[in-house]
């Protein structure tokens, strides 16, 4: 099968009928991107909630517990290595793997090593914790770089119009890999004998290793998959330059944990909620603006030459907005905003379920199993509706579902303890956050430039959760002051200007190439496709930098 053949950007798209739009899922990048999404889907639980409840069995104290939690702050701030990702080739397995695959394979062996030194350590030992400590944080670095190579890989790897179901499959993939690490993580320390009420660090070393061995089908898969073909010329530079880029790096990360972990000595103590984020907050921007400071003085002293940091961590930037102009901050707001009702609302959704008298079983049952298959499922409607219309409709049809069946909670309210209001609340939601999930994926592959791929995208995705998580973490205090009718009527009414900006980006900016510039067809049967071919001169003047971007071609199907 060819994997990766040029296409012209703005050329028109064929329609696909619904069995061609079924047979992507059969396609073999629909297939690597399965596996991908599983491997990708394991580490992050094993920080989390697998961990946590070892470290609790342990007998760690709950405040040490949520400390770990911090390990996993490389998927917030994973944009800013990956210019790394995109400049630095790595020696010999560059050649014989490619760029993206070599760095995908080394990612996994991190991961692997980190997890082996995980299950290494009991944390009921004294003293032991720091290394713990150490193999949760190359965990959360190594993961989080993972993720970063795979989104690159996966939109190299396909055209946009093919995005939305390789991100169905991948989601699929990540999902199924949660809950092996969630559950399953679970269900391997009991059944090697660790409980509540009896710790047994064995039976979580077992665990572990466990895990670490079902990383071995990701390395597996790296090394039969084939490298996406880079349609752009990559400059090589010497092994030296490289060296002084990462050592930069390295340094500025230096200078980021050193004023993170002393801020809080200088920084006031206070028991207010809100008052302890804005100082979380002011912790973080100094930390980050030391590191950039540092940074900044390093490639001013020459330490490496000024034009290689440039192109690596300026020009990504630069080529966004010298791409779509002012328009690019209209883009920034749909991005930052377009999931803002569903995960707002997913934030509180299980104090919600027991605040309505469901019981654990009642949640896992319903949330964790018929939750995650209807999740699954609306992905893959996701998929195929993006490839059956242009992309800014399926995003309009995604904003559309995510926030009007968050008004199914309301109705839930009037019903406590109803299993059939909660499964049909719980059904329609994830169909629905799985759908915009996948549609979303994709406008956020389309605008990503194929020269900077791991580096914009990594942005893009950052950017996604950012203030969605933010105002998430005041939900409590919302219902606390209100109600949960209040609260959920709230979550409809933030997802409204989202259809406005889905409406402006849909009239004056060309996404992806099957956001076809030509019309989509729906009135070329009355007056002879005309209407497409206005519209396609409309946009282009609407968007003058669309024709003047170079933007070297996506793989064809």
């Amino acid at each position: 099968m060819s994997a990766v053949q040029p296409i012209p950007p703005n050329s028109p798209i064929a329609k696909k009928s619904l069995s061609a739009s079924m047979q992507a899922y059969l396609d073999r990048r629909s297939l690597i991107m399965l596996f991908l999404g599983l491997v990708a889907g394991i580490p992050i639980l094993l920080i989390f909630s697998s961990l946590s409840l070892w470290l609790r069995e342990a007998g760690i104290d709950r405040s040490v517990v949520t400390m770990f939690s911090w390990a996993a702050l490389g998927y917030a701030f994973k944009f800013i290595w990956a210019p790394l990702i995109d400049a630095v080739p790595l020696p010999i397995l560059t050649k014989l793997l490619g760029r993206r695959r070599s760095w995908i394979l080394v990612s996994q062996i991190m991961i692997i090593a980190a997890i082996c030194i995980m299950a290494s350590v009991n944390p009921a030992n004294e003293g032991s914790l720091v290394l713990m400590a150490v193999g949760a944080v190359l965990l959360g670095f190594s993961s989080a770089t993972q993720d970063i190579v795979i989104d690159a890989y996966r939109i190299e790897l396909a055209p946009p119009s093919l995005q939305a179901v390789l991100s169905a499959m991948y989601v699929t993939g990540y999902r199924i890999g949660m809950i092996v690490a969630g559950a399953g993580a679970l269900y391997l320390a009991d059944y090697f004998g660790s409980t509540e009420s009896f710790y047994s660090y064995e039976a979580w070393r077992n665990t572990y290793w466990i895990m670490a061995a079902v990383m071995g089908i990701g390395v597996i898969t790296t090394l039969v998959i084939h490298e996406p073909i880079r349609q752009q010329v990559v400059v090589e530079r010497k092994t030296s330059e490289y060296t002084r880029l990462v050592l930069v790096f390295a340094i500025s990360v230096i200078g980021f944990v050193l004023v993170f972990a002393n801020a809080g000595l200088v920084l006031p103590e206070t028991e207010s909620v809100f008052a302890g984020f804005l100082i979380e907050v002011v912790r973080m921007v100094s930390s980050l603006a030391a590191a950039l400071i540092i940074g900044y003085g390093l490639v001013k002293a020459n330490l490496v030459e000024q034009e290689f940091a440039k192109t690596t961590w300026i020009e990504p930037i630069a080529d966004f907005f010298r791409r779509y102009g002012k328009k690019a901050l209209l883009l920034l707001a749909l991005i930052g905003l377009y999931r803002i009702s569903d995960i707002v609302a997913g934030v509180i959704s299980n104090v919600f379920y027991q605040d309505m008298a469901f019981t654990k079983v009642d949640i896992a049952n319903a949330v964790k199993l018929v939750g995650v298959v209807m999740a699954i499922a609306g992905g893959f409607l996701g998929g195929l509706l993006a490839q059956k219309m242009r992309i800014m409709r399926a995003m309009m049809v995604g904003a559309v579902l995510a926030c009007v069946t968050n008004l199914l909670f309301i109705l839930l309210t009037y019903h406590p303890g109803s299993l059939p209001y909660m499964y049909l609340a719980v059904i329609l939601d994830n169909l629905a956050a799985g759908l915009a999930s996948a549609v979303f994926i994709a406008f956020l592959s389309a605008l990503t430039s194929i020269r900077f791929t791991a580096v914009q995208y990594s942005i893009f995705s950052s950017l996604m959760t950012l203030l969605p998580k933010v105002v998430g973490g005041y939900s409590g205090t919302i219902v606390d002051s209100t109600s949960y009718p209040f609260f959920f009527m709230f979550t409809f009414l933030i997802g409204i200007p989202i259809l406005a900006l889905i409406y402006y980006v849909d009239k004056y900016i060309v996404i992806g190439d099957n956001d076809n510039i030509y019309g989509d067809g729906s009135d070329d049967s009355n007056n002879g496709g005309n209407s497409g071919s206005t519209k396609g001169v409309e946009l282009t003047k609407a968007n003058p930098n669309l024709t003047n971007t170079n933007e070297p071609p996506r793989a064809l199907e």
